[in-house]
C-alpha cells in the first residue's frame, strides 16, 4: 500500500498518542507510519504496524531537533513521496512549529504560527482569549517564581496549583514533583510553592478554584481546522475516569462521546476567531455550582485520548492527509454518536467509577458493542506487545486501587 500511496507518515514521538496516530493511518490506508522518538516506549516498541523507529536520545535538543529530522528526510528521499508529519506531545509541536520554516522544505503538517502558539499556551493571554470570546474560566491567580514577593491574594480553599509552563517545569525535576497539586491551607500553599521554585522553575504557576466533582465532571473537546481556517470536525466527550497517579493526573483513560451543541460552537468560533489551524484539544470541566462548563485549556494537538474521533468513522489520519496531501474540502461534522473510549480494563471501569449514571451508560455501551480500547488494535499482531497489554491490564487495577484522586 505504501508504494501506492504519495505520501510517508513521520510521527514524532513514540508514546500512547503516537500508537493511536499510527493505528489511525493504518487503518485508513494500510500505511505503516515511521516514529521517531527519544527512546522505546512498550506502547509502540513491538508494534507490527509501524514500519522503523528511529532512536535519537536528542530529539528534544532545540539544537539536534531540525538537523536529525532533516536526516529522516534525506534518508526517505528517493522514495519521491510527500512526508507528512504529526507531533505527539506539547514539546515536539512546540519544536515543530518554531523551526516551520526550515521543515517545510521537507515536510507537510498542519500546525498554528509560533505567535499563537505562545499567546494560547501563556495562560494569562489564553484566559483573556476566552474572556473576549464568551468562554469561561475557572478563577485564577498566576504567581512568577522568578520574584522574591510572596503570593499576596486572598484564596479560598481548596485551590489548583499547577505550572504555566510544563515544558520548563519537568526540566527541573525535585522529589515530590506532581503534575498538578491540590491543596487545603495556606501553610500547604506556601509549602508547594517554595518546593517548586526551590527546583530551579522561575516561570508562573497557575493558581485556580476548585471546581468539585469526581472524573466524570471532566469533559474533553476535539476540533480539526483546516490549514484554510474553516473548522471541519467538532466532538464533546464526558471523561469517565483520568489516571490517578500524582504524575499522570489529567491523562484521560476512559470517556463517552457526548453531544453539546452549544459549546460545540463556542469552541469552533473561538478558534475561527483566533486564526487556529490544525488539531486543537480542549480540557474543560462541568462546574455544578454554576451550572458552567469551564475551560482549563486548549492542548495545540490531538490528545492522547483523541482515537475515540476515528473509532466513530471520522480518522484522525484522514482529516490530515485530506488537508495536507489532496486538499479536500470538508463539511463540518458536529459528532453525535455515542461511543465508549478506554485504555483500561472493564473491571477497572466497573469498580472505580464513582457516577452511577456514567456507570449505566459504560455497561450499556459495552453490552451494545459501541466501545473499544485502541491498544488492543486488531491488526497488531506481535506476540510480546500482547504480552506487555495483558501485564498492563492488570497493573492498571492496581493502580487505581492503590492511587485516588478528588
Amino acid at each position: 500500500m505504501m508504494k501506492k500511496l504519495p505520501f510517508i507518515p513521520v510521527i514524532v514521538g513514540t508514546d500512547i498518542n503516537a500508537y493511536n496516530m499510527a493505528i489511525s493511518f493504518h487503518e485508513a490506508y494500510g500505511v505503516k507510519p515511521i516514529l521517531i522518538g527519544k527512546q522505546l516506549m512498550a506502547f509502540t516498541n513491538f508494534s507490527s504496524i509501524i514500519e522503523k523507529i528511529e532512536i535519537h536520545e536528542k530529539l528534544s535538543d532545540p539544537e539536534q531537533f531540525v538537523p536529525i529530522l532533516m536526516q529522516v528526510a534525506q534518508g526517505l528521499k528517493s522514495s519521491n513521496k510527500k512526508l507528512l508529519l504529526v507531533g505527539t506531545n506539547d514539546a515536539y509541536v512546540r519544536l515543530i512549529i518554531e523551526n516551520e520554516a526550515a521543515l517545510k522544505e521537507n515536510y507537510v503538517f498542519n500546525y498554528i504560527n509560533e505567535s499563537l502558539m505562545n499567546k494560547l499556551q501563556t495562560k494569562s493571554n489564553f484566559y483573556k482569549f476566552c474572556k473576549e470570546y464568551g468562554i469561561e474560566t475557572p478563577e485564577t491567580y498566576f504567581y512568577n517564581c522568578s520574584k522574591s514577593e510572596p503570593f499576596s491574594e486572598d484564596l479560598t480553599y481548596p485551590v489548583i496549583i499547577k505550572p504555566s509552563n510544563g515544558i520548563e517545569y519537568y526540566n527541573h525535576k525535585f522529589v515530590g514533583q506532581e503534575k498538578v497539586y491540590k491543596v487545603e491551607s495556606k501553610e500547604e500553599f506556601q509549602r508547594v510553592v517554595a518546593m517548586i521554585t526551590a527546583s530551579g522553575y522561575r516561570d508562573e504557576l497557575i493558581i485556580q478554584d476548585y471546581i468539585p466533582g469526581d472524573d466524570t465532571y471532566m469533559w474533553d473537546s476535539v476540533v480539526y481546522v483546516n490549514s484554510s481556517g474553516k473548522t471541519q470536525l467538532v466532538t464533546f466527550a464526558q471523561v469517565v475516569l483520568q489516571e490517578h497517579t500524582a504524575t499522570a493526573i489529567g491523562n484521560y483513560t476512559a470517556l463517552i462521546t457526548r453531544y453539546n451543541k452549544e459549546m460545540m460552537e463556542k469552541l469552533q468560533h473561538f478558534l475561527e476567531e483566533v486564526g487556529y489551524v490544525g488539531f486543537a484539544n480542549f480540557d474543560i470541566k462541568y462546574d455544578r455550582r454554576d451550572g458552567k462548563f469551564k475551560v482549563f485549556e486548549v492542548n495545540i494537538r490531538q490528545g492522547r485520548s483523541s482515537y475515540y474521533v476515528t473509532a466513530l468513522g471520522h480518522n484522525m489520519a484522514e482529516y490530515l492527509v485530506d488537508d495536507g496531501i489532496y486538499k479536500k474540502e470538508k463539511e463540518i461534522t458536529y459528532l453525535d454518536k455515542e461511543y465508549l473510549f478506554t485504555v483500561v480494563p472493564k473491571i477497572v471501569l466497573r469498580n472505580f467509577v464513582e457516577n452511577d449514571d456514567v456507570l449505566k451508560d459504560v455497561n450499556r455501551l459495552i453490552k451494545q458493542g459501541k466501545w473499544g480500547n485502541p491498544l488492543f488494535y486488531k491488526h497488531d499482531h506481535h506476540l510480546k506487545r500482547k504480552l506487555y497489554l495483558f501485564v498492563r491490564q492488570i497493573n492498571y487495577y492496581r493502580k487505581y486501587k492503590n492511587n485516588k484522586w478528588n
